[in-house]
């Protein structure tokens, strides 16, 4: 018997994000789902290592890597929409939730238990402020590196997302606004080489 769950997940590269705009670099659902993940481990290792609070930074970058990959069945809804109403956010967190358990479906038996709590149990709950954090964080990288690409399509999204990242008061967001964002402004050159 063969089992379809990985094969579902190589087909994120398939999933375009922010569709609805223009895109000098275009982004995939798996690219951006890396990016949240290593950004979610950085924030429960600032958690856990700066603020002094107990967490395993392991488990948010497996919930950070997991969290869009319903997305593989349902597309990526732009914002503006899956946010429009309370009654579509809830039809869509529904589809979601749906879309969740087909995956899970496509794991062995002996294997579900393992997944389920990252794909939308009790760890992804666990997770929700740190990888929620790490996931708009992700996208105000992208807004500026779309703006130093010369995109300004991404000017307004980028104000409202550094707006909602310090909105969320979090310790760890706080620290790596300061300590980590202004790199990206940098240049490969400003950035230093192997040589350097």
């Amino acid at each position: 018997m063969s089992y379809n769950f990985f094969a579902y997940l190589s087909r994120m590269r398939y999933i375009e994000r922010w569709s609805l705009m223009r895109n000098a670099l275009p982004e995939n659902i798996q690219e951006h789902s890396h990016m949240t993940a290593v950004i979610a481990h950085a924030l429960g290792v600032i958690r856990r290592d700066v603020m002094g609070v107990p967490c395993d930074p392991e488990e948010y970058a497996a919930v950070a890597l997991y969290h869009d990959c319903s997305e593989i069945l349902t597309g990526d809804l732009p914002t503006p929409i899956k946010y429009h109403s309370a009654k579509i956010k809830g039809a869509y967190r529904e589809v979601e939730r749906l879309a969740c358990e087909k995956l899970l479906n496509t794991l062995p038996d002996e294997l579900r238990g393992a997944f389920a709590p990252v794909l939308n149990g009790e760890t992804a709950e666990r997770c929700h402020d740190l990888v929620k954090a790490a996931d708009k964080l992700s996208a105000y990288i992208k807004c500026i590196e779309e703006r130093k690409a010369g995109n300004s399509d991404f000017l307004s999204a980028e104000r409202q997302t550094r707006q909602a990242l310090e909105d969320y008061h979090l310790p760890e967001v706080d620290y790596f606004l300061l300590y980590f964002i202004p790199a990206f402004e940098l240049t490969l050159d400003e950035l230093g080489t192997i040589e350097d």
